[in-house]
């Protein structure tokens, strides 16, 4: 069998220009390092509309679409899927696989935040219990749209007859991903991701959460005669390079606490990034391969961005 070759995306941190991290000129600029630079196959933003607020991620994408050329752009994870309207999103993102030459990579999820997301959803009528059910919904309505005509729908939450979208994504079948990091024990989450996604993406925000949900996953893709192997998996995580790990991670700590409030404890930090000297991150990020992820997207989780991307691909990704 020939072994599969391990990829890497870059996740730019556009809710940073909110705190120091850096300008938006000075992240597209990251961007196109990021286009030029074969270590990397695809470019991801962050979405929010009101539970974690930054500067709009379609709108970002359309902006990406001419300052890039050759990598995949995507949304990781677009939490806001389940509240914006299906037929309007189904639209932006097929003007965008046109924009962008067919490089568009949707991930799905339900954008579930604790004490905040019942606040946003309620703005357009969206509750906690329904963001599953919807983000199922829109997945079906979306993909339906992206490649058929005429296309009348009735569901629980969206009804319509005969329409037509123009114009259709270029990729036929226009990937969407599901993204999740449930505890092992949920396997409701696990089997929308089997029965319904391309692919999947994660975070490893505990000890060994990633195994474990792999391998429940891998269950249920065997169940549903698809073939693990093939399915493509794919962990957002964090990096802090620096000489002193536990300076890399105090630092990353901060940034977080600054990015989603102080809702990771320590030892989540830990978990969630590869940090500390190079030798040390290459340990962890193959740790995440061993526990069955073919993809990485990594977020520099520190205010030195380009000095951190540097050191990154030339220090670290080569030797993953």
């Amino acid at each position: 069998m020939t072994a599969r070759r391990l990829t890497f995306g870059f996740t730019l941190p556009q809710r940073g220009i909110f705190f120091g991290v850096g300008t938006w000129p000075e992240m597209l600029d990251l961007a196109r390092r990021v286009d030029t630079c074969e270590l990397f196959d695809s470019l991801w933003v962050g979405d929010s509309l009101l539970a974690k607020p930054r500067p709009e991620s379609l709108t970002l994408l359309g902006g990406l679409t001419t300052a890039t050329r050759r990598v995949t752009l995507g949304v990781a994870c677009m939490a806001s899927f389940p509240v914006r309207d299906p037929l309007v999103l189904a639209y932006q993102w097929a003007n965008l696989d046109l924009m962008s030459g067919g490089r568009m990579l949707l991930a799905a999820c339900t954008g579930i935040i604790p004490g905040l997301s019942p606040h946003e959803g309620e703005q357009w009528g969206v509750t906690d219990a329904e963001r599953g059910e919807r983000m199922m919904e829109n997945i079906d309505i979306c993909r339906r749209l992206w490649c058929e005509d005429h296309v009348t729908f009735t569901g629980k939450f969206r009804a319509f007859a005969d329409v037509t979208l123009r114009p259709k994504p270029l990729q036929q079948p226009c990937p969407i991903w599901i993204a999740s990091n449930p505890p092992p024990t949920a396997n409701r989450v696990l089997r929308r991701a089997a029965r319904k996604a391309d692919g999947w993406m994660t975070v490893n925000v505990v000890p060994n959460l990633l195994a474990a949900n792999w391998a429940r996953l891998a269950e249920f893709l065997r169940e549903a005669d698809r073939d693990p192997e093939q399915y493509p998996t794919l962990a957002y995580h964090n990096v802090n390079i620096g000489p002193d790990r536990q300076a890399a991670l105090e630092e990353s700590k901060r940034f977080l606490d600054e990015y989603y409030g102080p809702v990771f404890a320590p030892p989540m930090v830990e978990a969630w990034t590869a940090a500390g000297p190079p030798a040390r991150c290459i340990e962890d990020l193959r740790s995440l391969v061993r526990d069955g992820a073919k993809r990485i997207a990594l977020r520099v989780t520190g205010w030195r961005q380009g000095e951190q991307f540097e050191r990154l691909v030339n220090e670290v990704l080569p030797y993953v």
